[in-house]
């Protein structure tokens, strides 16, 4: 599967309900079990970012639907990150000619 990286701010909403963030993280978690993604790590952070997720998904339209489902909620904005892992770097450096 295809690993992301979610980088998140909260919205006015978000931040004004900040004492349910925990237990908004615990529902996208389920939710994106539901769509054949698993959400590996949810990290709450100081900075420009409020919440940085590592998630792995089979396809991006999954991810797509996935982040557009959440974002409809109002509480969270996000840019995400298609990561590769050293083999997959790998893979693509090679088809460099």
């Amino acid at each position: 599967m295809a690993m992301y990286v979610s980088l998140i701010q909260f919205t006015d909403q978000g931040i004004r309900n900040v004492k349910d963030t925990i237990k908004r993280g615990e529902a996208a978690m389920g939710e994106a079990e539901k769509m054949g993604i698993k959400i590996i790590e949810e990290f709450w952070t100081m900075g420009a970012y409020d919440i940085v997720a590592l998630f792995e998904a089979p396809d991006d339209e999954t991810v797509s639907a996935f982040l557009l489902k959440n974002g409809a909620l109002g509480n969270a904005k996000s840019q995400t990150l298609r990561a590769f892992r050293k083999e997959e770097m790998e893979g693509i450096l090679a088809k460099i000619k």
